[in-house]
């Protein structure tokens, strides 16, 4: 296995604090449902710089400088035993932050073209670019909210981060990453003046700090939570998306109901995934699309608010009906899901929800877990915009933290108009699926293994 040596390990807090008085940010149910889900972990890789320019000592500075404006970062996760009706809460405090790990380090024997391969496989010793593997949300108790790695190859870098969804969510997070490359790049942040905007959403009538049942909570870190996975990425060019699309809408066949681009790709994955799973038809699978609720809630928030907004939405199908019915019902199903993604779907969540008090347990330890794939990230994040004074990245890949059966990770292709799918799938679950889905012509006509 390549070495990746660790050539220093530190932490990075705001070099001055000025959140106006927002010292603790409450959770909501769409953040307390993750409590037991992965830290998402994604990774930009760079050209190599000019050793002139002492990148590292940049990166750090200006990591600095971005936190004074996204303040929830370096703040902690913490728990409140609340005795008296022997329950749990928890809230993000930014006052009293770890501040942020920033991690150094150096693989002198691996180059770009060593894990960026030309069949679309993902190499076994690229998990350790980054950071916080098989940490948790709830275990931000005692890790940090965000941990970085910047990992020095022979021809390039690989600058990765891994952060508690808890306290943000994919539209948030790049949007932190790109005001910290433009502070790196251009020494300052061109709306530096303007406050964070937080979430602060909560439901009329529901009590906050909730309030969890003793019962629900595994404080306790998992032991041997290593879980071997299988990983893959996909590309769809601009003209297979528009065929898939096309398809799709064919179809349906419908003049009110169009699927999107993003719709027919994640229809097509989840038909070939499905048919090579070794599932009875009779057995349901679920694909997990994730709705940004910014605009969604009445009345909306801000378009750029910080925190997690989003909601899961769960398309279900049995597998006969997914491999019978054909690429549109299938893209139609997810779009449906996305639709109902409402104000009032969400209130009935949130309501349900504190009424309960369960944590839904969708991992690999579960009984769902091998059925469900969750859609993570989106190709609107403009990932290829973040240049730190690096250069546009080269690619852009997930890490490979996976706390369920199957993940598929979606970023916009280098080429316009194109979709990469980074697939990370549990080994145990399956083992064959991939080696069998590549061999089947019908399900990778559509699809560029880069």
């Amino acid at each position: 296995m390549e070495d990746v040596t660790v050539i220093s390990k530190s932490i990075v807090q705001p070099g001055k604090i000025g959140h106006s008085g927002h010292t603790k940010i409450h959770l909501t149910p769409s953040d307390l449902s993750l409590l037991y889900l992965d830290y998402p972990q994604r990774a930009l890789i760079f050209p190599k710089p000019d050793p002139e320019t002492r990148f590292i000592s940049r990166l750090k500075s200006s990591l600095s400088a971005a936190l004074e404006i996204y303040f929830p970062l370096a703040g902690r996760l913490v728990k409140v035993n609340n005795h008296e009706d022997n329950t749990i809460s928890f809230y993000i405090d930014c006052d009293d932050g770890r501040g942020v790990t920033f991690v150094h380090a150096i693989a002198e024997s691996v180059s770009v073209s060593d894990i960026l391969h030309p069949h679309g496989s993902v190499p076994d010793f690229f998990k350790l670019f980054f950071p916080v593997n098989g940490v948790r949300s709830i275990d931000g108790l005692s890790e940090p909210l965000l941990a970085v790695q910047v990992t020095e190859i022979k021809d390039g870098i690989v600058f990765s981060f891994g952060y508690n969804h808890l306290v943000a969510d994919g539209s948030s997070m790049w949007k932190f990453i790109h005001v910290w490359s433009q502070i790196c790049m251009n020494g300052e942040w061109e709306n530096h003046h303007q406050p964070l905007v937080l979430r602060g959403w909560f439901l009329d009538k529901i009590d906050f700090p909730i309030r969890i049942p003793v019962s629900e909570i595994e404080t306790e870190r998992v032991k041997n939570r290593e879980i071997s996975t299988k990983e893959r990425v996909f590309h769809f060019t601009k003209e297979k998306i528009l065929a898939l699309k096309a398809k799709a809408n064919g179809e349906i066949g419908s003049s009110d109901i169009k699927v999107s681009s993003l719709q027919a790709v994640l229809a097509h994955l989840w038909r070939s995934i499905v048919r090579h799973s070794g599932l009875n038809r009779e057995e349901e699978s679920h694909c997990g699309v994730a709705a940004d609720f910014r605009q969604r809630l009445n009345p909306p928030l801000d378009k750029d608010s910080f925190g997690n907004v989003a909601n899961l939405g769960m398309a279900t199908a049995t597998v006969g009906d997914l491999v019978d019915r054909g690429l549109g019902w299938a893209a139609l199903q997810i779009n449906k899901t996305v639709r109902s993604q409402t104000n009032e779907n969400f209130r009935t969540f949130v309501e349900n929800w504190v009424r309960n008090g369960k944590i839904p347990r969708i991992d690999v330890r579960s009984k769902r877990g091998d059925h469900v794939f969750i859609v993570n990230n989106s190709p609107r994040f403009e990932v290829y915009d973040n240049d730190f004074g690096l250069g546009k990245p080269i690619a852009v890949r997930a890490g490979p933290a996976n706390g369920i059966g199957g993940k598929l990770v979606v970023f916009r292709g280098i080429e316009e108009g194109s979709i990469d799918v980074h697939a990370i799938l549990t080994l145990s679950l399956w083992s064959d699926m991939l080696l069998n889905l590549f061999d089947d012509v019908e399900s990778m006509e559509n699809v560029t293994i880069t």
